[in-house]
């Protein structure tokens, strides 16, 4: 099987770009944990002393570092990316009765092509009534790449104060998104 690397890091970086003077950009974090999703469609990184879980439905695996978060949203089927997204963009921390309904949108809907694939990005804030581990503002980015017969949708959240003052935990977990690699096999069924 060959490997086939999600290039987020490449193209979707230039698409929302960390804005910081080049002399602020810290190093990239070590990530020296891989973790294969159970269905063996990819894989990721993260950093030592991760957790990784199941998430509540099939498919879904949560990375959990302190209080940053990446969940990830599996169908070993191609679903319409633009739905997909937009029902992923649902997806917060907390319930609707106990999410505010006005988010504040960083970027929305940047969409591009990475080899067989297609992908929709975007970030936004959104407060919660409740706070989530000690914290109400959070800022989320919803990533949505479909295409080889598979759909997956990679969701982190980051407390809003850290993504604003922290470049290093702004540089984490855009590295563990970016570190996404699809696993080139043919799905059943699938024929090129």
């Amino acid at each position: 099987m060959t490997r086939a690397r999600v290039l987020v890091g490449a193209g979707l970086m230039l698409a929302a770009p960390l804005l910081l003077p080049a002399r602020e950009k810290p190093k990239a974090p070590e990530l020296t944990q891989e973790h294969r999703h159970p269905s063996g469609a990819f894989t990721f990184r993260t950093p030592e002393g991760w957790k990784v879980s199941p998430a509540g439905r099939p498919g879904a695996l949560e990375a959990r570092g302190d209080v940053l978060r990446v969940l990830f949203l599996f169908e070993p089927r191609e679903l319409g990316y633009d739905g997909l997204h937009a029902d992923c963009m649902t997806r917060h921390l907390r319930g609707p009765m106990e999410t505010d309904p006005r988010v504040k949108y960083e970027y929305d809907f940047i969409s591009g092509e990475l080899g067989a694939r297609r992908f929709l990005d975007s970030a936004f804030s959104v407060r919660y009534d409740v706070p989530v581990d000690g914290v109400s503002d959070w800022r989320q980015r919803n990533l949505t790449v479909v295409g080889a017969g598979q759909s997956l949708c990679v969701i982190s959240h980051v407390p809003l104060v850290q993504w604003k003052k922290s470049p290093a935990a702004r540089a984490l977990i855009e590295a563990v998104v970016a570190s996404i690699t699809f696993v080139d096999a043919a799905p059943v069924g699938h024929t090129p």
